[in-house]
């Protein structure tokens, strides 16, 4: 079975990051290590982190895409999976992505919705819609291929490392999973699991400043990797590499 490295890039969060390490430590399997990343944080991150038993890096570059990119260079285990400091995951998260990755040799990334937790059940439901489900859809057509939600998303190692260099871990600006996506190589084969679902903070559902960052993040981040190669392009990479991956044989499981 691939060993598995969970990485948590965490500023300021240490009241989510404690209930998040509380949820990965009731795992039905255990995890080779878990990262937390402290992005120059005030608050006592590093040292809830340390309770818990995690690996504590300090990484003063600000955002996300630097302080996430520094954890996935620092794991040891087979598969990467990032979750952020509010992800609070269900008993067997950890177990299932094991499972796809061992069961299927040619995945190479595999992510899931969240579930809006602190808000009410009507208005979850539907920004589970508007938001979750938007954002798969419309960054999935974008890039050609399903993208890393970065609450609820698990990478091999090696595509990180074949990828790591074509991120923009320096650029605040990016969004830093969608970044991702874009700097996987789109021959791959991800995959989207409905059912793999994990609670995340309806903090996300702000309005006002906090949305037009983040979607300044996401059209910044859209024309960086569209400059490089443009979205129809992408699709005849992808479509290409889809039909031959039907001609082979199929993986032994």
């Amino acid at each position: 079975m691939p060993s598995l490295s969970v990485v948590i890039p965490c500023k300021d969060d240490g009241p989510f990051l404690e209930r998040c390490l509380q949820a990965l430590q009731s795992q039905t399997m255990a995890p080779l290590e878990i990262i937390v990343v402290d992005n120059a944080s005030s608050d006592n991150t590093g040292e809830i982190a340390a309770k818990y038993g995690a690996r504590v890096l300090h990484e003063h570059v600000p955002g996300i895409a630097a302080a996430a990119s520094a954890g996935y260079d620092a794991a040891r285990g087979d598969v990467i999976a990032r979750c952020d400091a509010d992800s609070v995951p269900p008993p067997d998260w950890l177990e299932r992505i094991c499972r796809r990755f061992e069961q299927e040799p040619d995945l190479a990334l595999l992510t899931g919705p969240g579930v809006f937790y602190g808000t009410g059940r009507i208005r979850g439901k539907l920004a589970g819609v508007a938001y979750i489900q938007a954002y798969f859809v419309l960054m999935g057509a974008a890039m050609g291929h399903w993208p890393p939600f970065g609450s609820n998303c698990a990478f091999r190692r090696q595509d990180w490392e074949q990828a790591r260099a074509r991120v923009n871990r320096l650029d605040t600006g990016v969004h830093d999973d969608v970044d991702l996506g874009f700097a996987l190589d789109p021959t791959r084969r991800t995959a989207y699991d409905p059912s793999l679902k994990v609670g995340i903070s309806a903090r996300a559902l702000a309005g006002g400043a906090d949305a037009r960052l983040r979607f300044k993040r996401a059209f910044h981040t859209l024309g960086i990797h569209w400059r490089q190669l443009p979205p129809w392009e992408r699709w005849k990479v992808t479509l290409k590499a889809r039909g031959e991956r039907r001609r082979r044989p199929s993986p032994q499981r």
